[in-house]
């Protein structure tokens, strides 16, 4: 992702190679959980993690934490077809009237689209000097927009933004408070299979990260 674009179709995804580097597999994490969130896997997406799965499971583990939903999902991922995947996923994030889930923080925050949540959310992109790619349809607020914003902050080179205390700060104030909230919706959908490990593992990263921290205070 370039300093003054956040892209969420960057494909970005684990790296066996960098699966004992804990920052590096962090900032991996966020971003196959962006493409995942996104948009449905695809045969290339789909082959590159059964390889990586075979390799190691995803880090950073506390106590293997994430080592279920992890393996979870991609034991459903070794499932599932592309077709498949991809039938799942409209089913559940695109409609020609209102989907049945809306994967964006004003949805959630505010009760509806391009709300305040979202106001707050560009103002603190300017910021940091990042913004929307106009080619792209999601607004800012959607999860693989904000996730995609994560790993760019653990992983971007300038560290005059790109640190540990920028990362607290966005976590907080632009994913803590309502991605859990999604996860729930996912998985408590009769229609979500390959989405509902992805929520899963969504959540408990999620918290894992809300916990870590809260340590650094």
């Amino acid at each position: 992702m370039a300093a003054s674009t956040a892209s969420s179709t960057a494909p970005a995804i684990l790296h066996a190679a960098d699966i004992h580097d804990t920052e590096g597999a962090r900032a991996d994490l966020y971003g196959l959980l962006a493409r995942l969130w996104f948009a449905p896997p695809d045969a290339a997406l789909l082959a590159r993690v059964h390889a990586v799965a075979r390799s190691a499971p995803p880090a950073p583990q506390t106590d293997g934490f994430l080592a279920m939903p992890w393996r979870g999902l991609v034991d459903r991922l070794r499932a599932t077809s592309a077709a498949e995947a991809a039938e799942e996923f409209d089913a559940l994030f695109v409609s020609v009237g209102k989907p049945e889930i809306l994967a964006y923080g004003s949805q959630y925050l505010a009760g509806a689209l391009n709300q305040t949540p979202l106001v707050r959310l560009r103002s603190d992109l300017a910021v940091l000097g990042l913004a929307r790619d106009p080619a792209r349809g999601e607004t800012e607020d959607h999860i693989a927009f904000e996730f995609e914003v994560m790993r760019w902050l653990i992983s971007g080179d300038d560290l005059a933004v790109c640190n540990l205390e920028q990362q607290r700060r966005f976590f907080r104030q632009h994913l803590q408070t309502w991605v859990e909230a999604l996860c729930d919706s996912v998985i408590d959908h009769p229609s979500a299979r390959v989405m509902r490990d992805v929520a899963l593992l969504t959540r408990a990263f999620v918290q894992l990260e809300a916990q870590a921290f809260d340590m650094i205070e």
